[in-house]
């Protein structure tokens, strides 16, 4: 099988969508307060991570145009292994160590910072691969998919970064950097999917 750039642009996208469906059904289950199967939702993020990863950085090397873009996945991809590594591999141990001495309490907690400080810095990179491939909606004419893309990938963009630099609990109760860090995944995906060749190629 030949992996031509449009088809390669093709699978990172799909891997995005099936990505933010697992994220979605993570929240959902969380919020429910149902037993999540963190290790079979984890482990397959995990996976479609890595093969993002392959897919990305092979666009990167046969696209002309929109370096930034193609980098972003490819580091978001990576920094999502990252993240999805850490939490599986390393809050199970540290809280079940916190939960038989608590002056190690502190330190399980930093390790939940850390994922989501992983977390905010790859949703950022997406948003930012949003906003180059909205802009380029935009200049070719589509003023709804392009306008859309590039004001989710602003909004991602700027609650991820506050997210990380004042804290994951800067917005309370509303989840606006997650909720923006999915949607702009999504769209993202989306725009991967129906690339316009000459425009975004």
């Amino acid at each position: 099988m030949e992996f031509d750039f449009k088809r390669t642009a093709q699978i990172t996208g799909i891997l995005l969508l099936v990505a933010a469906v697992t994220q979605a059904i993570y929240t959902a289950l969380y919020m429910s307060e149902a037993d999540v199967p963190r290790q079979l939702l984890w482990g397959t993020e995990g996976f479609l991570f890595v093969m993002m990863a392959a897919f990305a950085g092979s666009a990167l090397v046969q696209t002309n145009r929109h370096h930034l873009a193609w980098s972003a996945i490819t580091a978001a991809s990576v920094l999502n292994v990252v993240q999805v590594g850490v939490g599986l591999t390393m809050f199970g141990p540290f809280f079940e160590a916190a939960g038989n001495l608590e002056a190690l309490t502190p330190a399980a907690r930093s390790v939940v910072a850390f994922s989501f400080m992983v977390y905010n810095g790859a949703k950022i990179l997406l948003a930012l691969a949003l906003i180059v491939f909205g802009m380029a909606r935009l200049s070719a004419g589509s003023q709804l998919m392009g306008g859309l893309s590039a004001a989710v990938g602003l909004v991602a963009l700027v609650s991820n970064t506050a997210s990380m630099a004042a804290g994951r609990d800067v917005f309370g109760d509303l989840p606006l950097a997650g909720g923006s860090g999915v949607l702009a995944t999504i769209l993202l995906g989306l725009c991967l999917l129906n690339l316009q060749d000459k425009a975004e190629a």
